[in-house]
């Protein structure tokens, strides 16, 4: 008896959800979402957002589970472990088409891309092998994906920044200090909050 595992091309789709400010945005701004959340809760932190002229686009993970056991919240992921090739090449070719459907209804002048947590390494992937011309790339609480060189972080944008809460749990204190300081070796800006691990909207603002 003989075991075989194929694979095919199915119809999928991306769901995303978006809100500007002013009714002709110029800046175009990407947000990756982190582990577990949905772009119906997480798009709220971005709400109340003084500029103007601003498109915000939400795209959401394609791994929708339950948070705890069998019921109740559901999140959302990039990717796991599990045919993580495919995952990354899907969650490109999904971005490249928002991007696209965006470039149809809009001309921006400035594009952001934000990836908090999680959605910073599936960012960082869609701005080294994707189709978008990033002006300011922005890693917030996310390690940089161990299948990219370091190097090639200050090269995916005009202009690369790393957020970073001062309480964040999910990066020691010892190791935030090393990570920091290799990350100014490299040209790339640093913004601190105090906070955990969560978007800081006046640190936001100042970025943008």
């Amino acid at each position: 008896m003989s075991s075989t595992e194929g694979k095919i091309e199915v119809p999928s789709s991306l769901r995303y959800r978006t809100f500007q400010t002013g009714e002709n945005p110029k800046h175009l701004v990407y947000v990756l979402h982190g582990y577990g959340q949905l772009i119906e809760y997480f798009s709220q932190k971005f709400s109340g957002i003084p500029q103007e002229d601003v498109l915000f686009v939400f795209p959401e993970g394609r791994h929708r589970f339950y948070l705890r056991g069998t019921s109740g919240r559901v999140g959302a992921s990039w990717m796991t472990k599990e045919w993580r090739e495919e995952d990354i090449r899907l969650n490109i070719l999904s971005l490249d088409i928002l991007h696209a459907a965006m470039l149809k209804e809009h001309s921006p002048e400035k594009i952001t891309v934000i990836g908090f947590s999680q959605g910073g390494a599936t960012a960082a992937r869609w701005l080294a092998h994707g189709n978008v011309n990033c002006d300011h790339f922005v890693s917030w609480a996310s390690v940089y994906p161990p299948d990219l060189a370091v190097e090639e972080h200050k090269n995916l944008a005009k202009k690369s920044s790393f957020v970073l809460g001062t309480e964040d749990e999910f990066f020691p204190k010892a190791d935030q200090e090393i990570l920091i300081a290799d990350y100014q070796s490299r040209g790339i800006h640093i913004a601190r909050f105090e906070g955990t691990h969560d978007i800081d909207k006046e640190t936001l603002i100042c970025i943008l």
